[in-house]
């Protein structure tokens, strides 16, 4: 996998303000955070929701198998 280094980055950073412009640069780079915290905070609600559902189905896999013991 390609790694990004910091000339990468001031390439495109210096690509970036010339073709907005240095007035709506900052606003730009302000849109891009949000978007980005959004897409962090839905990952993060995903992950937690499947940890969940894990953490209920082995609790579920427990009780079956006490029950399955107390049969017996």
């Amino acid at each position: 996998m390609p790694t990004i280094g910091w000339f990468e980055i001031l390439i495109v950073v210096a690509i970036a303000i010339v073709i907005l412009g240095p007035k709506d640069f900052p606003v730009m780079l302000k849109k891009a955070g949000s978007w980005i915290g959004t897409a962090k905070r839905y990952v993060s609600n995903i992950q937690n929701e499947v940890s969940n559902i894990e953490i209920d189905d082995e609790k579920t896999n427990d009780e079956v198998k006490k029950e399955t013991k107390k049969d017996e």
